[in-house]
């Protein structure tokens, strides 16, 4: 929600928001400029086409169009995700926009489904494989770090959810330093059945933490790992934690507060590749 000591009018002589705080009101501080296409039979298209690449989906508040209504059924039933958003938010992204923009990454990411089986059958062929796992990770900066370390330390895969993240806006392309063209980014339809798959599959599950006795530090990891980080204020989701075999904690002194996301991934991809890559 915007800040209540704001105020915002239609009168021409008063501002509209900027773009700044039309992102601080949708959690995407500092993630924009985004690539933002508006209208009806333009956001349609993308969808049948690319709807790997939308990011998320703004619809127009109670717009009564039935068009509109029609396009935010088929945005879930491909798992993007979509939000009712006040007209001057739809307008501040893109004008004419019809009642309704889509926000699209840089990079149109994997469908799981599409790359499975080479990750499913990892344990039975004998190969190595590590997978990364973001969620809950706001800051553009924060997650093109994330990108740059997965790829620097040996990430085969790194999966996102569908929601509750940034996109892959150009400052995660900026600050990934080119890492984003290499990394294989995948956005499942369910996160959460993903990681029991990979789990059944014979893959360790593990969660990086404060709130934990076990050490990251000497951990043995195996074969097939997925490794899980969250955002810096809410940490991993209950329903990761509940798959983890072991959540495990980087060392740090007591007045510390916690690690940022990016930089608790690259500790933790860091011991398993002094471990796995040496």
């Amino acid at each position: 929600m915007f800040n209540k000591q704001k105020k915002y009018f239609r009168n021409d002589n008063e501002r509209r928001p900027k773009a700044s705080e039309v992102a601080v009101a949708m959690s995407d501080e500092g993630s924009l400029p985004q690539v933002a296409v508006g209208g009806i039979r333009e956001v349609r298209e993308l969808l049948e086409k690319e709807p790997m690449r939308v990011h998320r989906i703004l619809f127009k508040q109670n717009s009564g169009d039935s068009r509109l209504y029609a396009l935010q059924k088929q945005a879930k039933k491909l798992h993007v995700h979509v939000q009712q958003v006040e007209a001057r938010i739809l307008d501040s992204y893109a004008k004419p926009n019809q009642g309704i923009v889509a926000l699209c990454n840089e990079k149109t990411l994997l469908k799981w489904d599409e790359i499975c089986a080479e990750f499913l059958d990892a344990k039975r062929k004998n190969e190595q494989k590590l997978i990364a796992v973001a969620t809950n990770i706001e800051d553009p900066r924060n997650l093109g770090a994330c990108i740059r370390s997965a790829l620097g330390l040996g990430v085969d895969l790194l999966l996102l959810p569908a929601k509750g993240m940034c996109g892959i806006t150009p400052t995660v392309a900026k600050t990934s330093a080119g890492a984003l063209d290499k990394m294989r980014i995948c956005r499942p339809e369910n996160l959460e059945a993903t990681i029991s798959e990979l789990r059944t599959a014979g893959y360790q599950v593990l969660g990086l933490d404060a709130d934990t006795e076990t050490n990251l530090a000497g951990y043995e990891f195996s074969n097939q790992v997925v490794l899980a980080v969250g955002g810096e204020d809410v940490g991993i989701p209950p329903f990761i934690r509940k798959q983890c075999d072991a959540i495990l904690r980087i060392p740090m002194k007591p007045e510390a507060h916690s690690y940022n996301a990016s930089v608790a991934l690259s500790l933790g991809l860091y011991e398993w590749a002094r471990t796995k890559l040496t």
